[in-house]
C-alpha cells in the first residue's frame, strides 16, 4: 500500500485549502511508515498554541503520530484522508468522502 512510485492525486478542496507544504508532509508521514501500511490514513488538523498539530492515524495495523509544526502560516483545522485504491492514491477532505 502507497508505494511511493504509484499516481498520486488531490481533491478539489485539498487543492484549495490545504498549502502544498502540508499536503507533502503528509504523503512524507505516510511514506516514512513501517510496513504493512491500511489503505486508509486519516490525518487531523489542529491548533494549539498557535501551531499547527497533526494527528496521523490508521487502523490496521494500528499506527498513531502526533506532529507539531510550528513554521506554517495559515493554521488548518480539518480532516484529511488519503486512500490506497490500489492503482492510485487520493488525498480528499473528510466530507468530499
Amino acid at each position: 500500500m502507497f508505494e511511493p512510485e504509484k499516481k498520486r492525486y488531490l481533491t478539489r478542496g485539498v487543492d484549495e485549502t490545504i498549502p502544498p507544504e502540508l499536503q507533502l508532509f503528509m504523503w512524507q508521514a505516510i511514506d516514512q511508515m513501517p510496513q504493512p501500511k491500511d489503505y486508509l490514513q486519516v490525518f487531523e488538523l489542529t491548533e494549539s498554541g498557535g501551531l499547527q498539530c497533526i494527528h496521523h492515524k490508521s487502523e490496521q495495523p494500528a499506527f498513531e503520530m502526533t506532529y507539531i509544526l510550528p513554521t506554517i502560516e495559515k493554521l488548518i483545522i480539518g480532516k484529511i484522508y488519503c486512500i490506497d485504491s490500489e492503482d492510485y492514491c487520493t488525498m480528499l477532505l473528510a466530507e468530499e468522502y
